[in-house]
């Protein structure tokens, strides 16, 4: 590259009748260069331009956000990446910014500019839970309306993890809860929680008599956000749009829960290399994290007693967190009830009526294992076995036309047609008349009737 000076000296020189060899000799520099700068080619200050990595991928770029204008540009660059993009992730926001890729929203402009302020958070004091609402999950997931996720966030370094239930009732909670903090690896010394009728009475934000227990068992505290401040537990906030934006909104129909499970378990590994500055020095969210004091939890969770309501299928089989558990033969499309104490090794499969018909071991969770019981197998077999007959099937290529009484039906059935002459089909027997009028003739008047 030359400098002002030097692209001054080249045109001047060059105007002087001096040779381009001449002057790439004088200058220093190479013939190409100089040769570039005279024809206007290159200009001082500016350096060669590298191939742009990113044209490739624009016409992607551009469809993915016509679909969706608000998908974040960090999802994008996790999907360009898959794709073959080497570009850096500052060159990939600066090229969507320079080809002017995202959509315009005014809604969401206009909502932007709100005053904030930041709450210190001790190490190890405080995990922030709230539950997502998860819309229009996969169909195959059995959810009506909306799939829940129970996200964990430790308000000082800002690692969270995040659990899928099936429900947001008390076991399903305390179920969640336990998974979320043994993949934070401890528990902080309180946790905070929005007004969920679950931990707390809305209206007072008093915790229930049933979740008290549960903090006592976890040697915690409970602090509950005031009403209509979602700013008070921003962390876990953040934590769940993260959760909704790179994650869920990329969630393919075909996925099962557990394999979605396991992409929301590699979200949020990979959001512990976000970095951040403490007293100057470069740290990452993990080494936060690991140096918070966590409190060491119970061997096992609270035993919470989890019911699921399911359907026998056809091989008397009931679905239960990714496992297969037999049931008696004879009650294929009947509902049923899962009963598992958490932190037990079994649970039971009851009727409608509580009757316990099945008692298993539980598999771990997402095995895609099938548990049969060995009587179960063999009554299943007695039952089939019995239901078929050792007679030859049925023949499907053979003649058989219409018999003679077929015929005879087709023929009353002519003779009722739609649009035949009633009169041609009403037939008067005077027999029944003249019987009628003999008896008459012959039956005794009642003076001539005999007393007794």
């Amino acid at each position: 590259m030359l400098t002002v000076e030097e692209d001054l000296d080249a045109h001047a020189l060059r105007r002087q009748g001096w040779s381009i060899s001449a002057i790439a000799r004088h200058l220093g520099r190479d013939r190409k260069t100089i040769r570039a700068y005279l024809n206007g080619e290159r200009a001082p200050h500016q350096r060669r331009q590298p191939p742009d990595t990113f044209v490739p991928f624009l016409d992607y770029c551009r469809q993915r956000l016509c679909d969706d204008p608000h998908l974040w540009a960090s999802t994008l660059f996790d999907e360009l990446s898959q794709l073959g993009y080497s570009g850096a992730y500052s060159s990939f926001t600066e090229a969507l910014r320079r080809y002017q890729v995202r959509p315009h929203c005014e809604p969401c402009q206009a909502s932007k500019g709100r005053d904030r302020a930041v709450i210190e958070h001790p190490p190890g004091e405080e995990i922030q839970f709230d539950w997502v609402e998860l819309p229009e999950p996969p169909v195959g997931w059995g959810a009506d309306k909306h799939a829940h996720l129970l996200v964990g966030a430790l308000a000082h370094s800002g690692r969270w993890r995040a659990v899928l239930a099936e429900s947001e009732d008390f076991p399903h909670l305390v179920q969640a809860l336990d998974q979320v903090v043994r993949k934070l690896g401890g528990t902080a010394r309180r946790w905070r929680f929005d007004r969920m009728a679950t931990v707390c009475y809305p209206s007072s934000g008093q915790v229930t008599s049933s979740f008290s227990p549960v903090a006592k068992y976890y040697g915690v505290g409970v602090d509950i956000c005031p009403p209509r401040r979602g700013n008070r537990k921003g962390v876990v906030e953040k934590a769940n749009h993260s959760a909704a934006q790179r994650w869920w909104r990329t969630v393919p129909d075909h996925l099962s829960v557990e394999q979605a499970q396991s992409g929301i378990d590699k979200l949020a590994l990979r959001m512990d290399e976000r970095r951040r500055s403490v007293d100057g020095i470069k740290v990452t969210v993990a080494q936060l994290a690991a140096a918070e004091p966590l409190l060491e939890l119970p061997n096992r969770p609270f035993p919470a007693e989890l019911e699921a309501v399911r359907t026998v299928s056809p091989q008397a089989l009931v679905s239960f967190e990714g496992n297969c558990y037999s049931v008696p033969p004879g009650m294929p499309g009947v509902q049923v009830t899962v009963r598992h104490r958490l932190g037990e090794d079994y649970l039971h499969i009851v009727t409608a009526g509580r009757a316990v018909i099945a008692r298993h071991r539980r598999a771990a969770p997402g095995s895609g294992l099938t548990v049969r019981d060995a009587g179960h197998v063999i009554a299943l077999e007695r039952a089939v076995l019995a239901s078929v007959s050792d007679r030859a099937p049925c023949k499907n290529k053979v003649r058989r036309p219409p018999s003679d009484a077929a015929l005879a039906e087709a023929e009353k059935l002519k003779g009722r047609a739609v649009g035949a002459d009633p009169a041609s089909r009403v037939v008067i027997d005077l027999s029944t008349y003249a019987a009628v009028a003999d008896r008459l003739r012959t039956a005794p008047t009642p003076r001539e009737e005999p007393q007794e």
